[in-house]
Formats: C-alpha cells, structure tokens, sequence
C-alpha cells in the first residue's frame, strides 16, 4: 500500500536553504531512519511531513486511509490536566468509545444506551485498552498519572509524548505511519530496548530521526540522508549505510576532479575565441556553462575539529570517602568510597530516578552530600556536561556567547585561535556566527555547549547524556576525540555504542544506594547479567531436583507404596513427549553452551550482539521448562 509521496519539496530558513527539490515515496512496512548533520534540516522535514509545517514548494501527498502519528521535539500538552487526562485526549475511534463507555457508567445511563456501548467496544476490541495502556505506561516509567503536566520534568515530557504516540497506534486496525524524532532521548536502557523490540513488532510503517545506531540497526532497514540540501536513500542498515556513503564521496570527488580538468581546457578555448560565434561553437559554449558550474561546486569538506588543550593534571585526582547521599526514603549513596586515578574512563548506567545525576552533581559540589568526603586534586579543572542543555540568560548571537567566555582560545599544538576561527572549527561558518541562539537546532545548540565545555581546557569531563540530540557525525568525531583524551572521564549515556567505545569499567547504579563497580563495558555487563540471571534459573532447577530426590528417598523408607498409590504409567502422547524432550535437551545446552563461548569472545558485530544476549536467556528458560517436565515425566514412568 503506497503511504506518502514526496514531489520536489523544498524548504529554508530564513536565508539559509535545509533542502531543495528532495522526492521520494513511502511504501507501507518502511522503517527508515533520516541522518544528518545538525541544522540540515531533519526536524523540519518530519514536520512538513506530519502536517505541522509546510513546505516552501513542492507537494506532499498522503494517503487518506493513513493515520499519521508524530512525535515532536518539543511536546505540548494541557498544561492543566493531568497525566491521564492527556494520555487519553486523543481523537481516536477506541479510545473515543473506551470515553464514552466509562461516561455513562459513571452518569448511570441506560442500559440500553451502555449495551450498544459494550457492542461498540466488541466491535473496536476496545476491552484491551487498559492492560495494553498499562504495558506502553510501566515500560516507560510513567507511574504518577495524577500529576499536573505543567510539573512534569522534560524528561518526563518527552516519555509522556512517545506514551500518547504509541497507544495512538496500538488499537484499531488503522493504518498507522509513525514519525518519530529522537525518540530515545531521556530513555534508560531496558526503556529502549522495549521500545526497539514493540517498534519491530508493531505493524507499523516507520520514519525516524536518531543518533542510536544500536536501535537503528534494531528496527530500520533504510537510511536517508540529508545532506547539501540533497537526499541519498540506502536500503539495509547503519553499517550498509556508511559504507555507501564512503563510495559515493570517492565517486563525487572523482567526478568533481574530471570536471575541473574539463573546465581548465574549455575555458582556455572560450578565452580563443572570435566574437563571432558558429553554430557548433555556441553548443559547445553552453556546454561549457554547465561544466563551470560542476567544477566550481564547492566540496564539502569542512569536518569538526576537537583540537583542544589540557590543562596539566597532577598525582591527586579525586576522592570519595564514606559518601552519604538521600532525598528523603530514597537512598542514592550508601557509604560510597573510590579514588580516581589518571586516566580513567568509567560509565554510569542504572534506572531512571536511580540518582545517577544526582551522584555527578554531588561530586562536583553543586549538591552537597549528607555526610563524607569529596576531595578533589588542586589541579583539577572540571568540564560537566549538562543534561540541562545551554544556559543562556538572555537571548545573544553565537559569536557575542563565545566572545564573554574569551577573545582566543589555545589549541593542543600549542597555538591560539581567535572565538570566531574556534567556532568554525566546530561547523559554525562566519555567516551563521551572528545568528542568535534562540534560532539554532537542538542539535547545534548541543554543539555550542561543547565548544563553551572545552573552553576551560578540562582535565576531568563529566558527560551526562552527551548524545542526545547530537548528530551521527558530530558523535564520531566526539568519541575520537575521547579516545585520544589523557584526562579522567565520567559518561552518564544511554547510547550502547558509545558507552562501549570508551569506557573501561562501569559504576552500575543497582538502587536503595547500592552502587556496583563492573570491570568492562556495557556489552560485557549485559552478558554477565545474563549468566547470572541462567546461573539463578539452573540453580532453582537443582534445588527443586534435589527435593524431588530427597521426597522419593524418604517415601520409599516408610514403606513400600501400595498398588493404589503406585504411579501410573505413560500414555502414548506423554511417551512420545518424553522421547522427544530427550533429543531437544541435548540440543539445547548444546547452542547454549555456543552462544555462551561467541558472547564471551566478544568479537562479534554489535548489530548481532543484542539478538544473541536475548536468545541466551531464552534458550536458558526453555531448558529449564523442559528440563522440568523431563523430571516430572521421569517419574511417572518408573
């Protein structure tokens, strides 16, 4: 079924062209990702897309069978009204008669009025409602559905958008397009993987915006980019992506070569030329129009440069001493103690409302503890990355921020950079450095926090959700930057890419203030909890054959069982089930035994990583069942 067409849409901002004269169509079952820097114009496509904005030429067709179901950037809600009462201010056909059936049960209508209503909810499969609304709720940790919307925080905001998007599309037989922008920011990792796993069953036709690329390998099976105001479509996924893109920036550079060879030899024949022109002499003029306009095409080869200078670090890093942290009844730190060391880079991961910034803040004196020690080196500098995002008290241009912090910054190799030669090595051409704040993307506004970060020259970064928001390149150069870094580094991320990129031990925040130190990434930790989690499972199977064991020993040291109650033997169904169970279970410790030594080698592609961590638990539960009614089998047939 054909979704959308796209016919030769463009759009711009203020003076600055996002995209021009882009087509394409979107077939039902598509799941694709839209890539791009920041500020090329993702979030405005999603929005000429989703009828919230329109586009300054062009046309966008939608089919009128299709439900179209956005989610913003930057959600609105009834700021009055509760949780609840946004969750259900939908227009839609379940959720109208769900309203309307609880409406007169509660004015105590009449019953025939409420029986056409329950045929009504019949019809729609309406009675569902509540457990599935219960699912998408809990899985997204919105719990408190009383709470005013004007109170929540915005990372509340945002679950609560994703929740309405999603019980939009969850009833009905509809056909639902979904677009989503950004849609794991402020999402914990259980949070995202859900979403992965509902968005993959979901029969649901897909545009997404996210710098994720464990989910965008998870659920797409298309990238498009943005990029010179032009769309590039791939089939398959992130990997399949990158390796395209490479091939095409060889071939343009190529093509661009070729044609400033052609250029240098048509111009030197223009120059000969008599006034007078030919027939044939005027095709090959305008031929050589065309070409000068291929070969002075500017190639796009400015890249962000994350070229700073440390400042110098001493032998003294950081303490903790017998830290104490709580809001009330729920505990963040217990006695926690640790002494940093140079060099480190250690990752933070537990449940939303764990603590996890609340720990930062606290180490950085912006929250004081209840009790302890937070010793800090005299030399050093801090650079804390906010969750909060830039903060600007008043409205000012990109080049005026810069400027107050200072006039020239100094460089890794030991030269200065004047604030606007800085701001173009992070992507802010002169033109755009007079732009004001208010008007930048959430994605480029991420990346004036950066620069404002690295100006202190920190010896010791504390990133709390570095990504989110950040573009896929903007990321790459950000993380090798990392990598080279010599200074202490703190990440609080719920991008599994990156967490496993960089660090080299994890603080697992496992809640009531218990804070566990993990030797290895966050793959690794995943594998561990696995093992564990079958460990536990084989353990209860042990346990429950032992006592099996134990209860025949004992029976059978009384006395001899009399005919009455001498066990019955197999019918031919349950024979066959036994015999059967026989061959699977071999078979099954079997691929769990393989799928434990490929997990533990830890040389497999990440885009295998997560399907494999999820069939070790499954294959571990399955064994246990059947491993269970062997024993049970077992008995019966003695």
């Amino acid at each position: 079924m054909h979704y959308l067409s796209v016919e030769n849409i463009s759009k711009s901002f203020i003076e600055k062209p996002l995209f021009t004269d882009i087509s394409f169509n979107i077939e039902q079952g598509d799941k694709i990702a839209l890539v791009a820097k920041n500020g090329a114009g993702k979030t405005s496509l999603l929005r000429v897309l989703a009828g919230k904005d329109v586009a300054d030429s062009g046309k966008v067709w939608v089919n009128k069978e299709v439900n179209v179901a956005f989610l913003d950037q930057n959600p609105e809600f009834e700021e009055s009204k509760t949780v609840l009462d946004n969750i259900l201010n939908h227009n839609h056909p379940v959720i109208n008669t769900v309203r309307e059936y609880e409406a007169a049960l509660a004015h105590h209508d009449d019953e025939k009025k409420i029986s056409e209503l329950m045929l009504k909810m019949d019809e729609l499969g309406a009675w569902n409602f509540e457990s599935k609304v219960k699912e998408i709720l809990s899985s997204l940790n919105i719990t408190d559905l009383d709470q005013l919307a004007k109170s929540l925080s915005g990372g509340q905001r945002k679950r609560l958008s994703l929740a309405k998007v999603l019980i939009e599309i969850s009833f009905g037989e509809r056909n639902n397009f979904l677009i989503l922008d950004e849609p794991t920011n402020h999402l914990d990792f259980e949070m995202i993987e859900w979403l992965a796993e509902f968005l993959s069953d979901a029969k649901t036709t897909l545009l997404l915006v996210s710098h994720d690329r464990f989910f965008l390998d998870a659920v797409c099976n298309e990238i498009m980019e943005l990029e010179n105001q032009q769309l590039y479509i791939h089939k398959g996924n992130f990997e399949t992506y990158l390796q395209r893109k490479a091939e095409r920036e060889v071939s343009d550079a190529a093509s661009l070569d070729k044609a400033k060879n052609l250029y240098r030899k048509e111009l030197e024949w223009m120059r000969k030329q008599p006034k007078a022109r030919t027939t044939k002499s005027k095709s090959r003029i305008d031929a050589f129009y065309d070409v000068e306009e291929k070969a002075t095409a500017k190639r796009n080869d400015d890249k962000l440069e994350l070229n700073v200078k440390m400042s110098r670090i001493g032998g003294k890093i950081l303490e903790l001493k017998k830290v104490y942290k709580s809001f009330g009844e729920r505990k963040i730190m217990q006695g926690f103690d640790y002494t940093f060391k140079r060099g480190e880079r250690i990752g933070i991961i537990g449940k939303n409302g764990v603590g996890k910034s609340t720990f930062l803040n606290v180490i950085l004196g912006l929250e004081p503890a209840d009790s302890g020690k937070i010793n800090p080196g005299e030399t050093i500098v801090f650079g804390y990355f906010s969750q909060k995002g830039l903060e600007v008290k008043e409205d000012k241009r990109v080049i005026e921020y810069v400027r107050e912090i200072a006039e020239h910054f100094p460089l890794a190799d030991g030269t200065k950079v004047s604030a606007g030669q800085f701001l173009q090595l992070f992507q802010f051409p002169p033109e755009q450095q007079f732009t004001y704040i208010s008007k930048l993307s959430g994605g480029e506004k991420k990346r004036l926090q950066l620069i404002s970060l690295l100006f202190k020259n920190p010896n010791f970064l504390i990133l709390d959700e570095p990504t989110n928001d950040l573009d896929l390149v903007t990321l790459s150069v950000l993380e090798e930057f990392l990598e080279q870094y010599q200074g202490c580094v703190i990440i609080v991320s719920h991008d599994r890419y990156f967490m496993d990129k960089l660090v080299d031990h994890l603080f697992v925040f496992e809640g009531n203030g218990v804070i566990t130190d993990f030797p290895g990434n966050y793959t690794q930790w995943r594998i561990s909890e696995a093992k564990k989690k079958s460990d536990a499972r084989n353990q209860k199977t042990e346990d429950r054959k032992q006592k099996t064991e134990e209860k025949k020993e004992e029976q059978s040291s009384i006395a001899p069982p009399s005919p009455s109650v001498i066990k019955k033997k197999l019918s031919f169904k349950e024979k066959n089930e036994f015999e059967k169970l026989g061959r699977e279970i071999p078979e099954l410790e079997k691929e769990k035994t393989e799928l434990n030594e490929k997990l533990v080698a830890g040389n497999i592609p990440y885009s295998e990583m997560n399907k494999m961590i999820e069939r070790f638990g499954e294959v571990s539960k399955l064994l246990e069942e059947k491993e269970l009614r062997w024993l049970e089998l077992s008995e019966m047939a003695e």
